[in-house]
């Protein structure tokens, strides 16, 4: 008697610590799902946004700029979301110190798709920027090569100790322009050709994960801080609990309104070709 082979899935996520928290469960075995078999795609996020463009893995983390053009092929789950609190990327500078200083000045990106460069287009008037590796930006300004940078993941909390200036944390900006939504950055989806059910199996199955890595911090924390890019632990510690949160664990109403009013906003500037349709997993 044979058995049916376990569906293979392809996952995509980030090489963070943010993500490895999130998918240790299911990376390490502790939490299984029957008849599925995961395999893990650690890449950046600029080429998962890139490979959700071709649909080609069944779930991927994508910054939440790139589902409007992906959105014909994936649901969004409603875990796995990344939401700033009150935080998010932010713009620093050696030399200035407002966003008037900055005025035909340039700041260095972390990619075209990249929701970081999406609120920079979206809120910023008259100030140059160039696409770059976002682990880049902060050499590039401290060698000139641009005026200033935004800065995502670890940079977010390691450069005022570094002697950088703040010009603008967009975390802050949006709390005040959303009256309190969370900014969301990044997006968990799920391919539509799967069906409803595998899509709601896993994304249960990753919300199963979050927890077990909550449960079990102690096995969690070490783990993801394998990508923890030169931050010691309790920054790790600071840097997962900031972007695997409640809203992490299930978006909600308040989750699902902000990146509707982040797509409004974009569209409104022309950053984004309109609101996307989208449903919750």
């Amino acid at each position: 008697m044979t058995t049916n082979p376990d569906r293979i899935i392809r996952v995509g996520h980030s090489p963070d610590p943010d993500d490895a928290f999130m998918f240790y469960g299911l990376a390490s075995g502790k939490v299984k799902l029957e008849g599925i078999q995961i395999e893990h795609m650690l890449e950046d996020i600029q080429s998962l946004n890139v490979r959700a463009m071709r649909a080609e893995l069944e779930v991927t983390a994508i910054s939440a700029h790139a589902f409007p053009a992906v959105a014909q092929h994936y649901w969004v789950m409603r875990t796995g979301a990344s939401m700033g609190e009150g935080y998010g990327p932010v713009i620093i500078s050696r030399k200035y110190r407002s966003l008037d200083e900055l005025k035909g000045k340039l700041v260095g990106t972390p990619g075209p798709l990249t929701t970081a460069t999406l609120l920079f287009r979206t809120f910023t008037d008259g100030i140059r920027h160039v696409d770059m590796p976002f682990d880049a930006i902060m050499d590039a300004v401290d060698k000139g090569e641009v005026d200033a940078g935004l800065l995502i993941h670890e940079g977010q909390i390691t450069y005022q100790s570094l002697g950088y200036n703040k010009i603008l944390d967009f975390g802050e900006f949006w709390d005040t322009e959303s009256k309190g939504l969370p900014l969301p950055l990044g997006l968990d989806v799920v391919r539509k050709d799967l069906g409803m059910d595998l899509a709601v199996k896993l994304s249960r199955g990753l919300k199963e994960s979050i927890a077990y890595g909550y449960k079990h911090q102690d096995e969690a924390i070490p783990y993801a801080m394998q990508w923890g890019r030169g931050i010691n632990y309790q920054l790790g510690e600071k840097f997962v609990k900031m972007y695997v949160s409640d809203l992490t664990i299930d978006m909600g109403e308040k989750g699902l309104a902000g990146l509707k009013l982040l797509f409004e906003k974009a569209a409104a500037r022309g950053v984004v070709q309109g609101v996307p349709a989208i449903e919750l997993v």
